[in-house]
């Protein structure tokens, strides 16, 4: 799927039966390293970059995506939510947001 504009960090998903737009606004960013606690959203970047991230770096970074992206939901209902595509979609999504939030235009 992809989606959204990756020009502006955009990736889009679908959850629950409907698209929807993820971005790593600021303040998405900001929220996500305050729940990161003691890592960094650098060592976040390594673990995905190594292969090594967690099930819960990828719910981190969806809520942090969809919450950038306008949506209301909190961890509890995306937890409980149908991805379409499953865990596999969910982390290809994860990498992208996480790579174009950091992505420098050429």
């Amino acid at each position: 799927m992809g989606g959204g504009n990756p020009f502006a960090g955009e990736v889009a998903l679908v959850l629950d039966g409907e698209r929807r737009v993820l971005k790593l606004t600021l303040g998405a960013l900001a929220e996500l390293e305050a729940e990161l606690e003691a890592d960094s959203l650098v060592a976040l970047v390594g673990r995905f970059e190594a292969g090594g991230f967690r099930a819960r770096d990828v719910a981190r970074l969806l809520l942090a995506g969809l919450r950038g992206g306008g949506w209301q939901g909190d961890a509890r209902d995306l937890l409980s939510a149908e991805i379409e595509g499953g865990p596999v979609e969910a982390t290809r999504v994860a990498a992208l947001l996480l790579g174009r939030a950091f992505a420098f235009p050429a």
